[in-house]
């Protein structure tokens, strides 16, 4: 397994799901008013630019391999689903949604999986609209964790707007993907 800043960066992100998760099992008595929810929209900010700067470091730096490239996806994955998790819990977002997204995101990941199988990853590979998704969510998540206003704009709405967005854009995303897939699973079938 290749260790580098890249991977490092990637192994930072996973570990700070249970320090998302740990700020809301902590005790109302030790902590101040808000200070959860910004801790969680920051540790959560945090995540999201690590994983853009793990993804520039490895190509410019010429340091990417298989383990970076199976690793890093499922950082991302594993923090949106904790953090839509927690977000749920709260009442911050709608069941129907995380359960759209969190389906999404497994039903994506096995038939990614399936194809690189079968050798035709290339029909599946990252699409401009799954990064369309993947930016809303980036930014509507820290919204909902925030959950405070920002110099009188309501952190609540902006969030759950993008969420809903994000939710659109997750089924459109997965319907592209299982189109492009469907020729080889019908001729697999």
């Amino acid at each position: 397994m290749p260790f580098n800043i890249p991977i490092a960066l990637t192994w930072l992100r996973i570990a700070m799901i249970p320090l998302l998760v740990g700020l809301f099992y902590l005790p109302d008595a030790w902590t101040v008013s808000g200070w959860r929810d910004s801790a969680a929209a920051i540790a959560f900010i945090v995540a999201a630019v690590t994983d853009w700067f793990d993804g520039y470091l490895a190509r410019r730096w010429n340091q990417t391999s298989a383990f970076g490239a199976f690793l890093d996806p499922v950082a991302d994955k594993l923090m949106v689903v904790a953090a839509l998790l927690i977000l749920l819990h709260l009442g911050r977002v709608d069941l129907l949604i995380a359960l759209v997204i969190i389906g999404r995101e497994l039903t994506i990941s096995a038939l990614r999986e399936w194809m690189a199988k079968i050798g035709a990853s290339s029909s599946v590979a990252v699409h401009r609209l799954g990064k369309f998704k993947t930016a809303a969510q980036m930014v509507a998540i820290p919204c909902l964790l925030y959950w405070q206003p920002i110099e009188g704009m309501s952190t609540r709405v902006v969030g759950s707007i993008l969420i809903v967005v994000a939710a659109i854009l997750t089924v459109w995303s997965m319907c592209y993907y299982l189109k492009k897939a469907w020729p080889e699973i019908q001729r697999r079938s």
